[in-house]
C-alpha cells in the first residue's frame, strides 16, 4: 500500500488551512483553519503509521485530537469573551493587549 495519495491529500489540507490562517480576519474562521491544519498533519500521521505497522502515529494522533478538542474549547472561550468586551470578533480590530 502506498502513501503517496494521503499525503498529498494532508499537503492540500494543510495547504488550504494556511491560507485560511494568513487570508482570514475572522478568528472563529482561523480557528477552524488551525483545525483544518492539524486534521491534515493527523492523516499523515496515520498513513505512515499504517505503512510502518506499528501503532505510534495512531497514538499520537488520538492525542493530538484531543489535545486539539481542548485547544477550541479554550479559543471559542477566548472569541466569546472578547465579543463580548469588545462587540468584534476579527482579529484586526482586537487589541486588547496594547497599552
Amino acid at each position: 500500500m502506498t502513501v503517496t495519495p494521503y499525503i498529498g491529500l494532508g499537503f492540500v489540507l494543510f495547504s488550504i488551512g494556511l491560507f485560511g490562517v494568513l487570508t482570514r480576519r475572522n478568528t472563529v474562521g482561523i480557528l477552524m483553519a488551525i483545525e483544518l491544519m492539524l486534521n491534515a498533519s493527523n492523516i499523515v500521521l496515520v498513513a505512515f503509521s499504517r505503512m510502518h505497522g506499528n501503532l505510534g502515529g495512531q497514538l499520537f494522533a488520538f492525542f493530538t485530537i484531543t489535545v486539539t478538542v481542548a485547544e477550541v474549547a479554550v479559543g471559542l472561550a477566548i472569541v466569546i469573551q472578547v465579543f463580548r468586551l469588545k462587540k468584534t470578533i476579527h482579529a484586526d480590530e482586537i487589541t486588547l493587549l496594547k497599552g
